[in-house]
């Protein structure tokens, strides 16, 4: 599960290639900061897509939430003990974060992520930048054992100050993806999976 923030769309002027520590100077953002997401779940009950909207939340105390608004209501939290997910009319699920170490990791990097804390991020990841700064590809290996038996590798795609699409690629499947900021705005409300794929990789005119 994705969980990050992004700010307000900044337009790149230059093709100049980006590089680790201008990507992170420029996707920093201190708490509280919030950003809208959209992502579309697969289900073999299902004859299309689940299309779930909501916002990611960085808290003071760098506490991380995920929001989801529609077609449902659940408030996923994680903070440094423990994971707390709750949905209207059902009971709050608690568990440590001892049992979930891939929320651990991700929690770590992302957090060092948006704090411009290259060291700490390079502690947990392999991290690697490539394309120009209106179009860049930050790219995320696990170092840990536990979480790389999860979790092949996460890819952040940006234009410029905006962070558009997270990619979350499991040790086994297809990737998961969430688009952010201005590109859930582009991607309409009719999106399917290959349309949303396009967004996140910057193959449309919008």
């Amino acid at each position: 599960m994705p969980l990050v923030t992004a700010g307000a769309p900044v337009a790149a002027s230059t093709d100049a290639a980006a590089d680790i520590d201008w990507v992170l100077a420029r996707i920093v953002r201190p708490p509280p900061a919030q950003t809208p997401f959209l992502e579309l779940r697969g289900s073999a009950m299902l004859q299309a897509p689940l299309r779930v909207v909501g916002e990611y939340r960085r808290l003071e105390g760098d506490a991380l939430v995920r929001d989801v608004l529609q077609p449902y209501r659940e408030t996923t939290t994680i903070t440094d003990d423990e994971v707390v997910i709750e949905r209207a009319g059902r009971t709050a699920r608690r568990f440590p974060m001892s049992r979930a170490p891939e929320l651990a990791g991700l929690r770590s990097g992302f957090g060092a992520l948006l704090k411009g804390d290259r060291a700490t991020l390079e502690r947990h990841y392999e991290v690697a930048v490539d394309g120009p700064r209106n179009g860049w590809v930050l790219t995320l290996v696990p170092r840990d054992a536990a979480l790389a038996a999860r979790l092949h590798e996460v890819v952040l795609r940006g234009r410029g100050a905006e962070l558009r699409c997270i990619e979350t690629w499991p040790a086994g499947g297809d990737a998961q993806r969430s688009l952010l900021a201005g590109a859930v705005l582009e991607a309409g409300d009719a999106i399917d999976a290959a349309g949303l794929a396009a967004v996140c990789h910057g193959d449309t005119n919008g």
